[in-house]
């Protein structure tokens, strides 16, 4: 997107007051067309991303091929709003063909126009639309395209040129250094597993490092708990937490910001194999804790049980996220709309409140009582991967809670906001979201503060 300078437009959009959504357009001959959408009356991130959505698809049914949007309603809510403007705008705009050539431009040129921004905070919000879109793009590639190897080398990739430090740990290092949870999942499949760290360092004088742990399970069939034939046709997006914590790491290196963050991607196939674990199989994990598998469909948390201790060992994080498409039980609770949150604090959690109030994501906060911990006990392992009677989705927070070594943790279950196959959102389109990778970055770099 690129600032205004008289060149010729096919369409301009505009949000006024009036009825929230609520959309006109006049064809002006020998002029570019005029598209306005009313605002409502509550104007917040999630309201502006909404109108700016609904202003570009508005543009593309028209079949024009630029449009000048004015930018003055957005700039009201500062920093943020020009965010949430140029996220309604690629995000409706987005195609999910682009995922095969890596493109998030849309086919229609772009332009900014209004008062009260300057050319910083557009390059600001084009750095993190780019980055929700380029998770977009990861969450809907094929599986066959996207291995743990190949998921290893196009962050590498989309690195290049940051601050961001990218080591891969390979399948015989993980078995040299102890990772068993993960080699449990990854060990089956003929793609052998990963991990990934991404560090970034924009404030070297602090001790302080957020460590963000994405589940990477890049197909997940389930493994001998094998999945519905209903439920197969969204297994290559199991790893949404990893697109959604590289590409905050991504957004935030390119912005400069002053905190120091490290993502930690344990990446792996769930698949069916002669060496896959089976239900009843009792292993080791890299912090010690034995582990009894119940359901290999619940595969996500013992590869985060080993994220987690990576991210506490061998990262010394002193904050702790973890983010991951991790039970379906959170999608029958909150649907497409919200994503479940645990968190050990109230403090901690209060951050992430104020991250999604910029960002406009929507979030649940799950209790924690003790009470629902006596249904992951285990009668042969310090802890079991499933419930005993329900509670699926606080029973698989609590299991990453034991993992974390009492640091501030929070548990962001996007199961249900992660998939796009019933968009909420004018700014959201058929497959990927790109969920969570606003409101990480908006919590990593409200750290700066600290």
């Amino acid at each position: 997107m690129k600032r205004y300078n008289q060149q010729p437009i096919q369409a301009q959009a505009l949000p006024i007051a009036g009825e929230y959504l609520k959309t006109r357009y006049a064809l002006e001959e020998g002029g570019p067309a005029r598209i306005t959408v009313g605002r409502g009356e509550e104007w917040t991130p999630l309201a502006c991303k909404e109108v700016y959505g609904k202003a570009v698809k508005t543009a593309l049914d028209l079949e024009c091929r630029s449009c000048l949007f004015d930018l003055t309603a957005a700039a009201e809510l500062g920093q943020a709003g020009i965010c949430a403007a140029l996220e309604g705008i690629y995000g409706g705009a987005y195609k999910k063909k682009f995922t095969l050539s890596d493109r998030w431009e849309p086919e229609l040129e772009l332009f900014a126009g209004g008062e009260g921004w300057t050319d910083g905070e557009l390059e600001t919000a084009l750095l993190l639309a780019r980055s929700i879109m380029t998770a977009r793009n990861l969450v809907n590639r094929p599986a066959n395209l996207l291995t743990p190897e190949r998921l290893a080398r196009e962050l590498t990739e989309l690195m290049e040129g940051l601050p961001v430090q990218v080591q891969i740990y390979h399948r015989d290092e993980l078995a040299e250094l102890g990772l068993q949870a993960l080699l449990a999942v990854g060990d089956s499949s003929g793609n052998p597993p990963a991990l990934i760290a991404l560090r970034y360092t924009g404030a070297p004088e602090s001790a302080e490092r957020l460590g963000l742990v994405g589940k990477g399970v890049t197909v997940d069939t389930g493994g001998y708990s094998l999945k519905a034939r209903d439920s197969m046709e969204g297994i290559k997006g199991d790893m949404a937490g990893a697109a959604a914590v590289s590409m905050a790491v991504r957004a935030l290196a390119a912005s400069g910001a002053a905190v120091n963050v490290t993502a930690v991607i344990p990446a792996c196939e769930n698949r069916i194999s002669r060496s896959s674990a089976l239900p009843g199989d009792v292993i080791g994990s890299l912090s010690g804790r034995t582990i009894e598998i119940l359901n290999t469909d619940a595969e996500g948390r013992l590869i985060l049980a080993d994220g987690l201790t990576w991210a506490i060992r061998q990262e010394h994080c002193t904050r702790l996220v973890d983010v991951a498409t991790l039970t379906g039980a959170i999608w029958a609770m909150l649907g497409y709309v919200a994503a479940g949150v645990m968190a050990s604090d109230d403090g901690w959690y209060g951050r992430l409140e104020a991250a999604a109030a910029l960002s406009g994501e929507k979030y649940w906060r799950m209790p924690a009582f003790r009470e629902y911990e006596k249904l992951i006990e285990s009668d042969l392992a310090d802890v079991r991967n499933t419930s005993k009677d329900g509670c699926g989705a606080i029973t698989a927070g609590l299991f990453l809670k034991g993992f974390t070594e009492k640091l501030p943790w929070l548990h962001l279950d996007i199961a249900g906001t992660a998939d796009g196959k019933s968009p909420q959102w004018q700014h959201q389109v058929s497959g990927a979201t790109g969920t969570a990778v606003s409101t990480l970055y908006y919590l990593a770099a409200g750290l700066e503060r600290d």
